[in-house]
């Protein structure tokens, strides 16, 4: 995903899209993501989990060596729908390891599971900038190579998640509370798609963004590299932030975080301001996605599934409403929208997750 995001001016040059034709495959990606969403889940089940990990990573390294290939807009659209029914159908076997991981680990370990994403986030963007007189056509063929060839080394390690239990929380954890009712659910699955849009415009527009001010090729790369470390390094001190001052008062000042730091980064009209403004939005948003799916799980599985699902809307429609807002006014008029969002959740933030964490 990262390599991708990071190289989207090449892919963009290649096919000589304008703005309305990126959008264009943008879009056709995250429809194959909505269909890959309702396959996965559709066989998310213990026995089969195993394969679809295995499975999925290979068809999104495939897609991704296909995405390099394309070098028109109708290549493109078909290369893209591909890469997000694999990405859709790998995320649900993902999120349900994860969920299969912290039953059996015995304590909340979410935030430092989504670290993991953003680590692999921040590897591909690097590899991105460090790789960028490279043509992108050969980069996403090794970049596909090289994740192929773990998937199918990881094999043996995968097939433990089909036999895991779901043994309660730890002694003297106690339980989560339920939701308290249909409107709070329904609040954190708007926060939830509020936080995802921000992630898919900074994975689909950072690098466009500083492409944009007239930054070279490895400094528009770097955005979205910036973006990941930050928002890496939040999630690897989220839990016990949490613990300490509690999900509310993290998630409130992080959201007003990176309202700040994008807000500054798109009016600075600045290459500096631009990556400073892009790694504290992801600073910033850390710790919210985890805090959210947590709280949601305190209503069971199908209100986990309802914050998921709203929350992947937010994620699937934001880049590519993004990129309508740039062919109506500017780039970096659309890019306030992610900064009035955070700005939304920095005020909802304690009414959602009051009473819904331990």
């Amino acid at each position: 995903m990262a390599v991708w995001g990071a190289r989207m001016p090449a892919v963009q040059q290649a096919a000589h899209l304008g703005t309305a034709g990126l959008a264009l495959v943008l879009l056709a990606a995250a429809v194959g993501m909505v269909a890959g969403l309702q396959l996965g889940g559709r066989y998310a089940r213990p026995a089969w989990l195993p394969a679809q990990l295995t499975s999925g990573s290979i068809a999104l390294a495939g897609c991704l060596v296909l995405v390099g290939q394309g070098e028109s807009l109708s290549a493109l659209l078909a290369a893209a729908l591909a890469f997000g029914l694999a990405h859709g159908v790998l995320d649900v076997a993902a999120n349900t390891a994860a969920v299969r991981c912290q039953n059996a680990f015995g304590r909340p370990i979410m935030s430092g599971l989504h670290a993991a994403y953003s680590l692999g986030a921040l590897a591909g963007a690097a590899l991105a900038a460090l790789t960028a007189q490279a043509p992108h056509s050969t980069l996403f063929t090794a970049t596909g190579a090289l994740l192929a060839g773990a998937a199918v080394a990881a094999v043996p390690v995968t097939r433990s998640l089909s036999g895991a239990e779901r043994p309660a929380m730890r002694a003297g954890a106690g339980k989560l509370p339920l939701l308290s009712s249909p409107g709070k659910l329904w609040l954190l699955a708007a926060l939830a798609a509020a936080s995802l849009l921000g992630e898919g415009a900074a994975a689909d527009w950072a690098a466009v963004h500083l492409h944009t001010l007239g930054a070279p090729t490895a400094a528009s790369a770097t955005a979205f590299a910036l973006y990941s470390a930050a928002m890496a390094a939040g999630r690897l001190t989220g839990d016990r932030l949490t613990a300490a001052f509690g999900a509310p008062t993290v998630v409130r000042a992080g959201a007003l975080l990176a309202t700040a730091g994008l807000t500054i980064g798109v009016i600075g009209n600045s290459t500096p301001l631009a990556l400073t403004g892009w790694a504290v939005f992801g600073l910033g948003l850390s710790t919210t996605v985890p805090s959210l799916i947590t709280a949601a799980g305190a209503g069971g599985a199908k209100a986990m599934a309802t914050v998921t699902a709203t929350g992947y809307l937010g994620l699937l429609a934001g880049p590519a409403l993004i990129g309508a807002l740039a062919s109506a006014t500017t780039l970096p008029t659309a890019l306030l929208l992610p900064a009035l969002l955070a700005a939304a959740v920095a005020a909802l933030a304690h009414r959602a997750l009051e009473n819904t964490t331990p």
